[in-house]
C-alpha cells in the first residue's frame, strides 16, 4: 500500500509538472500567433526609407499636424503607425532594412517624442483604442530590442486601454479593448490577468434584450454615455442585428462587423490551447456572422448601402469584404461549415453568385433584407423604439438626415453606389419619400427618435414584406409605405402622402452610378434617353443597369442621367477629407408628388436583373396584381407564385382573389401562400408589438391546429377562423409561419 501511495504521489507530480510545463507553452503559443499576424502585413521599403530620411531630431515628421488633436484632425495616429511599420521593416528577413541600425534608431526617436508629450485627442476612441493599439503592436513586435526605460515609459499609454476604462462600454468597444489588453499581457507575460481577459472576450459573445422593445423605456431611463456596468442594449440583438449605443441604430457592418472581427482573431490565436473558446461560442458567433452580417450585406459580400450610416462619407466604405473571417472561422468549428465555405468563396471570388435565398427582417433593428441569387435588396426605416440615424460624429456623415426614411437600394453588381457619396443628392434616396427642401437643417439635426410604432415586416425566410407608417421628424409630412418582395420583383407602394410645407414632395425610386443607356417605354414606344435632367409623362418602364422600373399605369416621372459634381468634404469635415471637387455620372429616377401633396400615391414594380427583351414581355406587370393601396391596406399578389402579402393598418377586410377574402380583427401584416386556389400556409407578424395573439378570417376553408395556432372552419358562417401566438419579450415583432390544410 505503501508502494503504491509512492507511486501515485509521483504520477500526481509528473501530471502536475507536465501542466505546468504546458500552461507557458500555451501562453508563448498564443503570442508567436499574434505576432505572425502582425508580421503578415507587407513592407513597402521605398515607404519605409521616406520614413527614415524623413524623421526629424525632435522625432517628428514634417507633414503631421501635431497642434490638432481634435476629433476632426489627431493625424497623430499616422505617427505611431509609422512606428509599427517601421519595426516590421526592422524584424522582416526579406526587407532591405531587416535589423537596421538606422531604423532601429529612427523608431526610438519616434517613440522617445511620443512618450514625452503623451498626445490625447478630444476623440476617447484614439486614447483608449487607437494609440494603444498601435502602441502595444510595436511592442510586440520589436518592443524586447528598444530601451528598457522607453519600454517602460510606454506601458500607461498603452495601459489606458483596460476593461474598466469609460470607453469599455459592453458590445464594440468592450471586446476591441479587452483585446489590446490581452496583447500587451502577452508582453509583459502577465498570464494571469491574460487568461482572465480571454474570458471576458469570450463572454462577449452574446445576445441581448432590446432596452428599446417598449416604447419610451429605454428613451427615459438610460443614456449613450460611457456606463459600462450594464450592456443597455448594445451588442448583438435578439434577430442578429448589432446595436453599438442605445440609440437603436442598425451598427452590423460598422462597429458590429469589428466585434465580430475581434472575436474571430482570438478564436484563431487560441485554438488548441487552454485558452480556446467553447464550443458554443464559436457556435453562437458563426450564427451571428452569418445570419447578421452576411445577411445584411449583399451576397455577403459587399455593405449594404442602406445599413451604412456616417460610414458613407469615408472613401471606399462599400469595398467588398475579405474571404478572412469567414476562413478563419472555418479554422476553428465544422459548424455550418458549407455556409461559410460559400461565403468564402464568394469573397474570394471562386463563385459570383450565391446559393441562398433568404427574407431577413431585424425586428430590433428595423431593417429589412432580401436576397436572390442575381439581386439584393433592402428597407431601412424606424420607429418610436428606435432613432432614425446615426449622429454626425466626428464631422462625418453630414448631410445623412433622410438616409432612414424608408430607404430602398437595390445591387445586381454591389457596385452600383461605391464612392457615389460626394456628388449624392440627399433629398433623393432611393426609396424614400422627402419634402424638397432648399438646404437640409444642421448636421445637429440629423438623428431623430421615430414617430410611429407601425414599422415592421413580416417573412418566412424565403419571402416577405415590409411596411413603414411613416411620419417625418424633419418635416411636417406623412405617408404609408410598403414593399412587396418576390423571386424576379418587388412591389413598392406609398398611399396618404401628405404635407402641411408649400414644398414639392418626391418619392425617389433609385439614385446610382450612371452604367450604360437608360431605355424608357412611353406610349408604346421605347427610345434610348439623352444625358440630361428631364420630365417624361405616361412612362410604363424604365430600364437602367439591368433594372428595370415598371408602372402599373403609365405615369409622369423625373429622371436624371448625367454629371454630378461634389465634394467628400461637403459630407466630412475630417483633416484628411479631400476638399477638390468630385464628379461623377449618376442616375436618378424620382416621381414628384407636387407641392403640398394631400393624399398623394404612388404604385411601381422593380424589376432586378432583367433585360429589355423581358421588360417588353411585361412578364412581372401580367404576374403582379395591387389589390389595396389605400392608407388602410396595401396589398399585393403575384399569381404565378399564389403568393399574396397584406399590410393592415387597422382591423379590415380584403377581397385576395374571387373565392377568398382575408379580413384581420386589428393591424398587422398578413402573408398567405396558395397551391390552386387553396390556402397552405399562413405568417403574421404585429408591427405595433402589442398583440399576444393574432386573430384573421378567411372565406376559404383552412383548418389545423397546433401548438401556437388553431384554425376553424364555421360552416354556419362560411369562414374560418384562425388564431395565432405571436413572439413576445425578445422576440415580439418577428414573424411566425403555420400550415394549414
Amino acid at each position: 500500500m505503501r508502494k503504491y501511495r509512492r507511486f501515485a504521489f509521483l504520477l500526481l507530480m509528473i501530471v502536475s509538472f507536465r501542466s505546468a510545463l504546458a500552461l507557458p507553452a500555451d501562453f508563448t503559443l498564443v503570442k508567436e500567433r499574434v505576432v505572425e499576424t502582425l508580421m503578415k502585413t507587407p513592407v513597402n521599403d521605398s515607404y519605409i526609407e521616406g520614413l527614415v530620411k524623413g524623421i526629424r531630431p525632435d522625432g517628428t515628421w514634417a507633414d503631421i499636424n501635431y497642434e490638432d488633436v481634435s476629433n476632426e484632425g489627431f493625424q497623430h495616429s499616422r505617427h505611431s503607425g509609422n512606428m509599427v511599420a517601421l519595426a516590421r521593416a526592422f524584424q522582416f528577413p526579406t526587407s532591405r532594412y531587416y535589423q537596421s541600425k538606422q531604423v532601429k534608431k529612427t523608431i526610438e526617436q519616434a517613440l522617445a517624442h511620443w512618450v514625452e508629450h503623451d498626445y490625447i485627442c478630444d476623440n476617447w476612441w484614439h486614447n483608449q483604442i487607437g494609440t494603444p493599439e498601435n502602441l502595444v503592436n510595436l511592442m510586440l513586435i520589436v518592443g524586447s530590442e528598444l530601451p528598457k526605460e522607453l519600454v517602460e515609459k510606454v506601458q500607461p499609454i498603452i495601459g489606458r486601454a483596460h476593461v474598466d476604462a469609460p470607453g469599455a462600454r459592453p458590445g464594440g468597444d468592450r471586446i476591441k479593448i479587452a483585446a489590446i489588453q490581452a496583447k500587451n499581457m502577452l508582453f509583459t507575460g502577465d498570464r494571469q490577468t491574460f487568461n482572465e481577459l480571454i474570458k471576458i472576450i469570450e463572454n462577449e459573445i452574446k445576445q441581448v434584450e432590446w432596452i428599446g422593445r417598449e416604447y419610451g423605456y429605454t428613451y427615459r431611463q438610460h443614456n449613450g454615455g460611457f456606463s459600462h456596468d450594464s450592456p443597455a442594449g448594445r451588442g448583438i440583438q435578439y434577430g442578429y442585428s448589432f446595436h453599438h449605443r442605445t440609440d437603436g441604430v442598425n451598427n452590423t457592418l460598422s462597429y458590429g462587423l469589428g466585434y465580430a472581427h475581434a472575436f474571430i482573431e482570438w478564436a484563431v490565436y487560441t485554438a488548441g490551447t487552454e485558452y480556446s473558446f467553447s464550443d458554443h461560442k464559436i457556435e453562437q458567433l458563426v450564427d451571428y456572422f452569418l445570419d447578421g452580417i452576411c445577411k445584411t450585406a449583399v451576397y455577403g459580400k459587399y455593405p449594404d448601402a442602406g445599413e451604412k450610416n456616417r460610414d458613407v462619407s469615408r472613401r471606399g466604405s462599400l469595398r467588398p469584404y475579405s474571404a478572412k473571417a469567414a476562413e478563419d472561422l472555418l479554422k476553428t468549428t465544422n459548424y455550418r461549415g458549407d455556409e461559410l465555405q460559400e461565403i468564402a468563396n464568394l469573397r474570394n471570388n471562386f463563385i459570383t453568385r450565391p446559393t441562398v435565398s433568404h427574407a431577413t427582417f431585424f425586428w430590433n433593428t428595423e431593417h429589412f433584407t432580401y436576397q436572390r441569387p442575381e439581386w439584393f435588396t433592402s428597407v431601412r426605416m424606424y420607429s418610436t423604439r428606435t432613432h432614425n440615424m446615426e449622429v454626425g460624429y466626428n464631422s462625418e456623415g453630414l448631410l445623412n438626415h433622410h438616409r432612414g426614411d424608408g430607404t430602398n437600394h437595390v445591387s445586381r453588381t454591389g457596385e452600383e453606389y461605391f464612392d457615389i457619396f460626394p456628388v449624392f443628392d440627399y433629398q433623393k434616396v432611393p426609396g424614400a419619400t422627402i419634402v424638397q427642401k432648399k438646404e437640409l437643417p444642421p448636421p445637429k439635426e440629423i438623428q431623430k427618435l421615430g414617430l410611429t410604432d407601425f414599422v415592421g415586416a413580416v417573412t418566412d425566410g424565403i419571402y416577405g414584406a415590409a411596411a413603414f407608417d411613416f411620419k417625418s421628424p424633419h418635416d411636417p409630412l406623412i405617408a404609408r409605405k410598403s414593399w412587396f418582395f418576390f423571386d424576379n420583383e418587388y412591389v413598392c407602394l406609398g398611399t396618404g402622402i401628405s404635407s402641411r410645407q408649400p414644398l414639392p414632395v418626391a418619392t425617389t425610386l433609385n439614385q446610382t452610378l450612371l452604367r450604360g443607356d437608360v431605355v424608357v417605354s412611353a406610349r408604346e414606344h421605347r427610345s434610348v434617353i439623352p444625358k440630361g435632367e428631364k420630365q417624361l409623362e405616361k412612362v410604363d418602364w424604365v430600364f437602367h443597369d439591368s433594372v428595370g422600373y415598371v408602372f402599373t399605369t403609365p405615369s409622369t416621372i423625373n429622371l436624371m442621367n448625367d454629371e454630378a459634381t461634389g465634394s467628400w468634404w461637403d459630407i466630412s469635415k475630417q483633416s484628411s477629407t479631400p476638399r477638390g471637387s468630385v464628379t461623377k455620372e449618376v442616375f436618378k429616377l424620382w416621381i414628384d408628388h407636387g407641392n403640398r401633396p394631400s393624399d398623394a400615391a404612388y404604385e411601381y414594380i422593380v424589376v432586378p436583373a432583367t433585360s429589355l427583351d423581358k421588360l417588353q414581355q411585361n412578364i412581372s406587370r401580367n404576374s403582379i396584381d395591387v389589390i389595396s393601396n389605400t392608407p388602410a391596406i396595401q396589398a399585393v399578389i403575384n399569381k404565378s407564385l399564389g403568393i399574396c402579402q397584406a399590410v393592415f393598418y387597422k382591423g379590415g377586410a380584403l377581397a385576395v382573389t374571387e373565392n377568398i377574402t382575408l379580413a384581420c380583427d386589428h393591424p398587422g401584416i398578413v402573408m398567405l401562400h396558395m397551391d390552386e386556389g387553396e390556402i397552405k400556409r399562413i405568417s403574421v407578424s404585429d408591427p405595433n408589438r402589442e398583440l399576444t395573439r393574432f386573430h384573421l378570417s378567411l372565406s376559404s376553408r383552412v383548418e389545423g391546429k397546433g401548438a401556437y395556432f388553431q384554425a376553424v372552419w364555421d360552416a354556419n358562417e362560411r369562414v374560418s377562423r384562425v388564431w395565432i401566438d405571436l413572439p413576445r419579450d425578445n422576440y415580439a415583432g418577428s414573424s411566425v409561419s403555420v400550415e394549414v390544410q
